[in-house]
C-alpha cells in the first residue's frame, strides 16, 4: 500500500521508469500492489489505466475505496459542513478551496497560481460561481495554501479536529474528510476483505495524511523525505527518498530478504489476494 505524492512518485510527478513491470512482478508472487492518495478517483484511474482493473484505488484520502469501477467505500461530507468550511477559507490570504466530487472537482477562483496546483491531480473539474451552491455530493474539501498549509490555514482549522478529519496533505494543500474517513480505515477494509493482517501488510506515505495509515501495517515505512510527523509514527525509515525509487528499491530488498518477516521464502506466498 502506497501514497503517491512524495512517496511513489518524484518530485516532477513521474512513476518510476521500470514501474510497470515490477508491478507485474509483484502480481506474480501474488502481492495484492494497492495505492493509496489524497488525489480523486478520475485521477487515478488516469495515471494506471494500464492496472485499473485489477488494482485497489483508495482516493481522496480514504474516502472513496474501489476495485474494477466497484465502490467499496464511499464516505461524504456532510454539505452543512462543506458550506460551513468554505465560508472559512474565504477570509484567509492565499487559500483557495477546492470541493472534490465522486467523478470531478469545483472551483470558483480562476487564479492562475491555483490553477497551476490544482490541475496537476484535477483534469476533470469544474468552474462555478458559489462553491456553497455546489448540489453534487462532496468527499473532500481541500484547501490550496498557496502559502503553507501547515503554517497559514491548518492553525484556523485545527479547532475543529473533533467534528472532521483535518490533514495537511502537503506543503500546499489542507484536506477535510468525514471524521471516519482516512487511510487507515480504507486499508482495515481490504485487509479485512482480503484476509490480511497486520502483519502481512506494509505500508508507504510521506505527509499528514498518512498517518492512520501507518497505524494499520507492522512494516509501516515514511519516506526518508517524510514530515516529522510521518517519521516519528512509521516503524521504519526508507533509505532512499521519493526521487531515488525509494518505494521499489525497499520492496525489492526486503523480498530478497525475507528473514526481515522472520519467514522462509516460501512463505511469501501468504501475501497473494
Amino acid at each position: 500500500m502506497t501514497d503517491l505524492d512524495g512517496s511513489l512518485l518524484n518530485d516532477n510527478k513521474e512513476l518510476p521508469p521500470d514501474f510497470w513491470e515490477f508491478e507485474k512482478t509483484l502480481r506474480e508472487l501474488g502481492i495484492v500492489f494497492c495505492i493509496a492518495s489524497g488525489r480523486p478517483h478520475h485521477n487515478l484511474t488516469r495515471l494506471f489505466q494500464p492496472i485499473k482493473k485489477h488494482t485497489y484505488f483508495l482516493s481522496d484520502n480514504g474516502s472513496y475505496v474501489s476495485y474494477n469501477e466497484e465502490a467499496l467505500l464511499i464516505k461524504m461530507l456532510d454539505p452543512q459542513i462543506v458550506a460551513t468550511l468554505v465560508k472559512a477559507s474565504r477570509g484567509l490570504a492565499d487559500v483557495y478551496p477546492v470541493l472534490c466530487g465522486m467523478g470531478k472537482a469545483y472551483m470558483e477562483d480562476h487564479n492562475e497560481a491555483l490553477l497551476e496546483q490544482a490541475l496537476q491531480y484535477y483534469q476533470s473539474y469544474q468552474m462555478v460561481d458559489d462553491l456553497t451552491r455546489v448540489s453534487e455530493p462532496v468527499l473532500k474539501v481541500s484547501l490550496c495554501d498557496l502559502q503553507n498549509a501547515e503554517t497559514n490555514s491548518y492553525p484556523h482549522f485545527k479547532k475543529f479536529e473533533n467534528e472532521y478529519k483535518v490533514a495537511v496533505a502537503g506543503e500546499r494543500w489542507l484536506d477535510f474528510t468525514a471524521c471516519d474517513a482516512n487511510k487507515g480505515t480504507a486499508v482495515r477494509l481490504l485487509q479485512q476483505r482480503l484476509g490480511i493482517g497486520f502483519n502481512e501488510t506494509m505500508v508507504f506515505g510521506d505527509y499528514m495524511n498518512d498517518l492512520e495509515m501507518m497505524q494499520t501495517a507492522k512494516y509501516s515505512f515514511a519516506m526518508k523525505n517524510a514530515h516529522p510527523g510521518i517519521l516519528n509514527a512509521a516503524s521504519f525509515i526508507t533509505e532512499l527518498d521519493n526521487n531515488n525509487n525509494g518505494v521499489l528499491q525497499t520492496i525489492v530488498k526486503i523480498l530478497e530478504n525475507p528473514l526481515f518477516f522472520n519467514k522462509n521464502p516460501v512463505e511469501k506466498n501468504r501475501f497473494r489476494q
